[in-house]
């Protein structure tokens, strides 16, 4: 594709989220709905039993149904859920679910119940037949919507599976057996590459019945974990298909080398003498470390000195640049925790740690030399795919989000969605308390705490902090305690307390430091006394990359037409800053900043240079994308070559 075509399809998809074209159709649709249940309240259950089967039978006659067969069946879905929760689906939910069901993207604000809505088009197509798969960024989303909706997916008669990371591949493949599938982006993936790595040469359905004739039906094989790519609904869209699919997803298996081990302490040892800028250079916007002329004669001497180690001679370019990187590019309680004596890889998007995932070409273990815990074995990479050519692999794909605007063009480029903005069901009452910068993180966080004090302690409002490391949270959290604020913490250390801690978080005086666990997907319920003295107040203390991520974090106040508010404490000295500003336009920022102890300062320049940084945090990320689109592609033409390939 040129980049003209592609230029051209992004403006497309930008037009479609701009100018909402399809508000009438869908408001009449939902109109339909409405008037097509009220017959359906009065049914008793036998008879109600006989329409959902009716309803099955009619759309698998029509491969998908009819739009008469379509209102029927969200009318049925939209009963049943009345029956078994007690409320019934607002008409916003059913014009987002419509969208969701012709295979486009539904935005739709915070709270506006995307999980219910999600449902009315869930069982319009397994009740046709279809697998589907449910797809959420964390194993905590998908348990609470498979758990709150089973009883309404039995009362239509649909099965509901629910694939966690930890189940035998027997518990996994009952999980994708059943009609309706929760599972999160990551497994479902390494599933995905799983089967491929089961099926090997006897890709496709031809090809696998002529090779299992020959081969008289191998009993040993096991069988497939999923049952095809037929329809997906992904939650938190722009998360999984734009903010993590910068990084593909790998399949490995494990290669050990003492020899290796030996090299990289070498290397080890050489890096940490090595001086940024006249040694070496770290890329602005990223993690990629090149090595200048003095660096190589040091290494060079190094090797002689050691009489040439033959492993660190032939790789010790590679070697010593990957010591560097686990040195300078990665941060304990950033980007990985310490736990027992093993490296935690904290995912960034989630602020969740991944026990079973690791970095590759030996950058895991040198990180575990750097933090003197025990090497594991380097993984060799046997299979990768990255998230958009999965996604593509569907016969049918859609999503719903409340910030899909911004990733609109992106998202019609590569997949063909059109995003429909739907309407809230209620106006939104939440306040913008601004945007406050200060010069370093300790006046940062002094002034976090008295807002703390003047929101939670003094208001009686709940309050939740949002952080984007566990570092930061644990230094807030010191800082709270040395005030004397209650407060209780939600990081990667503590995910065994999440659900205890989001179900509490909504009291009145409570308040919650947390990392992007607390952020996509999660609803903090509200007291009585919690939305009479204000509602939650969320307080960010670090611009993200996107303004997405931003958005969803303020997102977790005023929900559902309750009160709310939120702010901006951050410093003038944040990543987003120091690495996506130039030099003069960070010095006008620090000149712009508020003294812990001047008055609030709200400029428009805070706000511009916000957006500068994170629009060129957004088209680095972007490159980044498409790279590791081309280094799927050279991957599978690579493999192959090998007779792997597909």
């Amino acid at each position: 594709m040129s980049a003209i075509d592609r230029a051209v399809l992004r403006a497309a998809g930008r037009f479609h989220a701009r100018f909402n074209l399809q508000n009438g159709r869908l408001r009449r649709f939902a109109r339909e709905v409405a008037a097509y249940g009220a017959a359906l309240e009065t049914l008793r259950p036998e008879a109600f039993s006989a329409r959902v089967d009716d309803c099955r039978a009619a759309l698998v006659r029509s491969d998908g149904g009819s739009e008469r067969d379509n209102v029927a069946c969200f009318a049925l879905a939209r009963e049943a859920t009345r029956r078994v929760l007690g409320f019934a689906h607002h008409p916003v939910q059913i014009m987002g679910a419509r969208v969701l069901l012709e295979g486009n993207l539904a935005e739709m604000e915070t709270g506006e119940g995307k999980t219910i809505t999600a449902l009315l088009a869930v069982a319009a197509r397994a009740l046709g037949g279809a697998p589907v798969h449910v797809v959420t960024v964390n194993e905590y989303l998908s348990q609470r919507d498979a758990e709150q909706l089973r009883p309404v997916y039995a009362l239509l008669k649909l099965s509901v599976g629910l694939a966690l990371p930890d189940q035998s591949p027997d518990d996994r493949r009952t999980a994708y057996a059943q009609d309706v599938t929760y599972c999160t982006n990551k497994d479902l993936v390494f599933d995905y590459l799983r089967d491929r790595m089961a099926i090997g040469q006897r890709r496709g359905v031809a090809r696998r019945l002529i090779m299992d004739m020959h081969e008289d039906g191998d009993a040993s094989r096991a069988p497939l974990l999923l049952r095809g790519l037929h329809f997906a609904i992904v939650d938190e869209v722009d998360s999984i298909l734009i903010d993590e699919a910068r990084t593909p997803l790998i399949l490995s298996r494990n290669t050990h080398n003492d020899d290796e081990d030996a090299a990289r302490l070498i290397a080890l040892d050489i890096a940490v003498d090595l001086v940024e800028a006249v040694d070496f250079r770290r890329s602005p916007h990223g993690r990629q470390i090149d090595l200048l002329a003095p660096a190589s004669a040091r290494i060079r001497q190094a090797t002689e000195a050691l009489a040439g180690n033959p492993l660190l001679a032939r790789a010790s370019g590679e070697m010593v640049s990957q010591a560097l990187s686990a040195l300078h590019c990665y941060a304990k309680d950033i980007d990985y925790i310490v736990d027992q004596g093993k490296i935690l890889i904290v995912d960034e998007f989630t602020g969740r740690v991944m026990p079973d995932r690791s970095w590759e070409n030996g950058l895991h273990q040198m990180v575990e030399l750097k933090e003197g815990c025990v090497s594991t074995a380097q993984r060799l990479t046997i299979a990768r795919i990255s998230y958009q050519r999965f996604f593509q692999r569907y016969l049918r794909l859609s999503g719903m989000s409340g910030t899909i605007s911004e990733a609109a063009g992106e998202l019609y480029e590569h997949f063909g969605m059109r995003t429909v903005r739907i309407a809230p069901n209620r106006r939104s009452r939440r306040r913008d308390c601004g945007m406050t910068v200060l010069v370093g993180e300790a006046a940062k966080l002094d002034v976090i705490a008295s807002s703390v004090r003047r929101h939670g302690a003094e208001r009686g409002r709940p309050v939740l902090i949002g952080t984007r490391s566990v570092e930061v949270s644990e230094k807030l959290s010191a800082t709270l305690a040395k005030m004397g604020l209650d407060h209780v913490v939600l990081n990667a250390r503590q995910t065994k307390h999440e659900a205890e801690i989001v179900a509490q978080g909504g009291q009145a005086g409570r308040v919650t430091v947390a990392t992007n666990m607390a952020g996509r997907g999660t609803d903090i319920r509200l007291s009585t006394e919690a939305a009479d003295a204000g509602g939650l107040h969320v307080i960010l203390t670090e611009y993200h990359e996107s303004a997405r991520v931003d958005r969803q974090l303020f997102g977790r106040s005023a929900r559902q037409g309750n009160p709310g508010s939120f702010e901006a404490i951050v410093a003038s000295d944040d990543k987003i800053f120091t690495d996506f500003l130039l030099p003069h336009e960070l010095a006008w920022l620090h000149r712009a900043a508020t003294t812990p102890d001047g008055p609030k300062r709200r400029t428009w320049l805070h706000a511009r240079l916000r957006r500068i940084a994170q629009s060129r945090a957004e088209r680095a990320n972007r490159r980044i994308r498409d790279m590791a689109v081309k280094r799927d592609i050279d991957f599978e033409s690579a493999m192959a070559f090998a007779g792997k390939g597909e």
